[in-house]
């Protein structure tokens, strides 16, 4: 079962909503984010809205609603108006020193069973001696093109 969220405003958090939509000078995002808040608030100040009405009422799904609610309950005024700070790339990054591991690493002989190398016993192979804690197909192949090693 879907958890549901309570939004319940106080005076001032709805004061500065009701102004954000009234200024003029809101974003799109922000303004729609701060509406559905509003239209969604079970205080003293009305009945709210469905989560299916104030979907319908701003044009966004009602999965979006439900994940602002859930924000807004959990994080606070701030975090349901302004954007998820992305996490920074963990990208891996190889170097040289790869390059040349993967080198002479499809130079050397061919594991048992297999006529020759390709790249993804070579993936296998480099993850397997912690070379890099993982590896694509295409990293090591884009690395063999780049040093100019032919697997033959």
């Amino acid at each position: 079962m879907v958890k549901r969220y309570k939004v319940t405003l106080t005076q001032q958090e709805r004061r500065e909503l009701d102004a954000m939509t009234r200024s003029g000078k809101t974003n799109s995002r922000q303004f729609v984010h701060a509406r559905a808040l509003l239209l969604c608030d079970a205080g003293a100040h009305g009945e709210p809205w469905r989560v299916a009405d104030v979907a319908a009422a701003l044009g966004v799904s009602t999965r979006t609603v439900e994940h602002l609610k859930e924000r807004f309950v959990e994080q606070g005024i701030e975090a349901a108006l302004e954007r998820k700070k992305r996490a920074p790339r963990t990208d891996i990054t190889f170097d040289g020193a790869f390059d040349a591991r993967v080198c002479a690493l499809a130079c050397s002989p061919a594991p048992e069973g297999h006529a020759r190398w390709t790249v993804r016993l070579l993936a296998q192979k480099i993850v397997e001696l912690a070379i890099a804690p993982s590896v694509s197909a295409m990293s090591v192949h884009r690395s063999l093109k780049k040093t100019n090693c032919v697997l033959i």
